[in-house]
């Protein structure tokens, strides 16, 4: 039993990690700078978060209070628990410059067994999320179409499940005597998806086409090329930075000030709530530390995207919502925001009555989500090339393309697979999923720098933590304060995909892991 149990904790040497990824077949191509890097950081970090939570997180909903105006101070309580767990990211990144990221120093700190966890639960951030983020964009890009008068079949842009239940919904309605006419919009499309869409087979063929197109699209710019990849960001990052700043700038002159009275009307625990859900929107600092392997410099540069990334984001996030707050009075945010939560500084322009001021912030957030997807899904590749390099999962994970010099087989199956989930299915709260995932993965990178310093104090590190190991306890203590925000049924779905992880890892991967077999 003892044997059993240093086998499942059995930590991998830092230096043996080092020399694998300069192995020929595992080698990354490196031509990421530190402006790269940031903008990388930003791309994913500006995202869904800013442009769809801040309406929950100031209304509230069943489950939580609103933080109303205090939406600021949320995103402050979130920014200082991300910078903690920033600074202990940034420490490990300069130290292990692979692209595993929490997986990697968690095979080094705690083991393999937590290892495979963080790995696995690194899923609901980067898979789950990619999943998320792209249903979301179908719905947007979509909706900005049909401003222009395009309308593209509705059994090509609805999941199945929604389709039958809607039309469900519908049918019943019209039994009851509603005319169609009068049905709302959803009801429908449900309804025309149905009974419009083509049959194979006698059943009908409903998928979310755009979804699935987009992923595919990201996953081919993915594969050609690391630097291919960052310029494309470049380009998806300049615009939503430009919109924001329209927003921020044009929303400035219709502040009034009395919307900010009261300023927390649900006292902290508003602000508390707001502060767990918008911990989304800053999800994605941490997917710059996945790309180490292709950092000219790791060591130097891997500390400035990280941080540098988060604190342009934070000032970023508090203009906006001190700009939102400031025009939508927390009343109307109970009330016409209760069903359109989604897209919520597009209504805020409606709100003021500029449509036309909508659709560029529109437009903007249907770009947001483009770059929120292709640094979800690079993250998500480079987090299975590691693993599968670690023998946890099939080797052919690892292989790297010859001429592109990216992990092609990875980012091709992640690309499918992702792409075929968006397009047949619906995805509902994933954003608390996503967050307590996440937070978890902080936690343990938190602790870890508390640990090696213990275990290797005079190993080289070209970044350090300052005032350690108060800093970590802080990021420790800060994330778990979060976590306790989230709704108990989050935690439930959390223990399962826990569950399910330690399945897989059980009948494949404490089998196949080169540790054990080589002895490391």
């Amino acid at each position: 039993m003892k044997r059993f149990t240093r086998k499942l904790f059995k930590l991998k040497d830092l230096n043996s990690i080092l020399a694998e990824s300069h192995v020929p077949d595992h080698r990354l191509k490196k031509v990421l700078g530190p402006f790269e890097l940031i903008l990388l950081g930003v791309g994913v970090i500006i995202g869904a978060g800013i442009f769809a939570t801040v309406g929950t997180a100031a209304a509230g909903d069943a489950l939580r209070p609103g933080a109303g105006p205090a939406l600021i101070l949320s995103f402050g309580i979130t920014a200082l628990a991300c910078c903690f767990a920033a600074l202990c990211y940034a420490e490990f990144a300069s130290l292990v410059p692979i692209s595993g990221s929490a997986y990697t120093y968690s095979y080094a700190t705690f083991g393999e067994l937590v290892a495979w966890i963080i790995g696995w639960d690194l899923m609901l951030e980067y898979c789950v999320g990619s999943i998320a983020v792209a249903i979301s964009w179908s719905g947007y890009f979509t909706a900005l179409l049909r401003g222009f008068g395009i309308s593209l079949p509705a059994w090509s842009i609805i999941d199945y499940r929604s389709a039958m239940h809607g039309c469900a919904k519908a049918a019943l309605a019209i039994n009851s005597g509603v005319s169609f006419d009068k049905l709302q919009p959803v009801l429908q499309r449900a309804w025309e998806a149905v009974h419009g869409a083509p049959h194979i087979f006698g059943l009908p063929l409903i998928c979310n086409v755009p979804a699935c197109l987009i992923v595919l699209l990201l996953t081919y710019i993915l594969v050609l090329g690391i630097k291919q990849s960052s310029r494309f960001n470049i380009v998806m990052v300049t615009i939503k930075l430009l919109v924001l700043g329209f927003f921020v700038t044009l929303g400035s002159f219709y502040v009034k000030p009395q919307n900010w009275v009261p300023f927390a009307p649900n006292g902290f625990a508003g602000i508390k709530a707001g502060a767990a859900i918008v911990f989304f929107a800053y999800i994605g600092f941490d997917c710059v530390s996945t790309l180490a392997e292709e950092t000219r410099n790791p060591r130097r540069d891997m500390p400035i995207g990280i941080i540098g990334s988060l604190i342009i984001c934070t000032i970023i996030y508090v203009l906006v919502a001190a700009v939102f707050t400031g025009i939508v009075p927390f009343s109307l945010l109970k009330t016409a925001f209760a069903h359109e939560k989604a897209e919520p500084l597009t209504l805020a322009m409606q709100h003021i009555n500029l449509g036309w001021a909508a659709v560029i912030v529109a437009f903007g957030s249907i770009v947001a989500h483009i770059a929120v997807l292709l640094v979800l899904i690079l993250g998500q590749s480079r987090i299975f090339f590691s693993m599968a390099r670690d023998g946890l999962l099939p080797t052919v994970f690892a292989s790297v393309h010859k001429k592109f010099k990216t992990p092609y087989v990875t980012t091709i199956v992640v690309g499918v697979v992702i792409a075929s989930i968006a397009a047949f299915t619906n995805i509902d709260e994933m954003v608390d999923l996503t967050n307590i995932g996440t937070l978890f993965a902080f936690v343990l990178v938190c602790f870890g720098i508390i640990i090696l310093r213990v275990e290797e104090p005079s190993r080289h590190r070209p970044f350090k933590v300052p005032f350690s190991p108060v800093i970590p306890l802080l990021g420790v203590a800060s994330c778990v304060f979060l976590m306790t925000g989230l709704p108990g049924i989050t935690w439930v779905r959390f223990v399962v995909w826990l569950f399910l992880g330690l399945i897989v890892y059980f009948s494949y991967g404490i089998h196949n892991s080169l540790l054990h077999k080589k002895g490391f």
